[in-house]
């Protein structure tokens, strides 16, 4: 629930860059809505593989458990579609929803896949894993400004 709760923002922020270029807004270009599409759709893959994955893992069929970790990121196109059909309202407000997505998924990372991935004996894997991706994250980051 937590996951499908932060996707809709995420939606809604794809659907804010497309409506600046749209509108022709200054700074923001198709190329700009493209790329930050690009990366929310690249960081969904683990999204709902944390939603796929325990399913799988607790006897449901792979195909079921891949339906339902897709079904978790349904919103987010409802929610781009709402926000370029409704920018001129929901736009103000953008902040504030973005926030919220922020702070649902710092929740279940502190209190579920944090805990999770300090226990057992390959521990030191997942902060392996962890570090690599910020470092990912923030070459993004500079290399697509």
């Amino acid at each position: 629930m937590a996951v499908t709760i932060h996707n809709l923002p995420e939606g809604m922020a794809v659907g804010v860059v497309f409506a600046a270029a749209l509108q022709g807004a200054e700074g923001v270009t198709l190329a700009s809505a493209v790329a930050v599409s690009l990366g929310i759709a690249i960081q969904n893959i683990p999204e709902g593989a944390i939603i796929s994955m325990p399913m799988c893992a607790e006897g449901n069929s792979k195909r079921r458990s891949f339906l339902i970790g897709s079904l978790s990121g349904i919103v987010e196109p409802l929610g781009g579609l709402l926000v370029v059909l409704l920018a001129a309202w929901l736009t103000p407000i953008l902040p504030y929803m973005l926030a919220f997505a922020a702070g649902a998924m710092c929740y279940v990372v502190v209190e579920e896949l944090i805990p999770e991935a300090s226990s057992g004996e390959h521990s030191n894997l997942s902060t392996i894993g962890f570090a690599v991706g910020f470092v990912l994250m923030m070459v993004l980051d500079v290399v697509m400004g």
